[in-house]
């Protein structure tokens, strides 16, 4: 993996986490949340897709679509669970 793959993959998963933030909103917390899990989504997205040996959409030495895959996986359970309140009972 080369260092412009690296950061290539950096910004892509940046871009969904940022673009998944735009569309359902909510505070800055909200993003750092969504970029966290599109960063991981992606690079977990990435490995999963070379170790069963599903590649499509390549660019370059990144798995692209098992990559985005992940990210969108990780964003919309990630922004599911976000969603659950705790109730206090007194």
């Amino acid at each position: 993996m080369t260092l412009p793959a690296i950061l290539f993959g950096i910004v892509l998963s940046s871009v969904y986490g940022a673009a998944f933030h735009v569309w359902k909103g909510g505070k800055l917390s909200k993003l750092f949340l969504f970029l966290a899990l599109a960063w991981a989504g992606f690079w977990i997205g990435h490995i999963i897709g070379g170790l069963i040996g599903w590649t499509f959409a390549a660019i370059g030495p990144l798995n692209g679509g098992m990559a985005t895959l992940g990210s969108a996986v990780f964003l919309f359970g990630g922004e599911w669970l976000s969603r659950v309140e705790v109730t206090r009972s007194k």
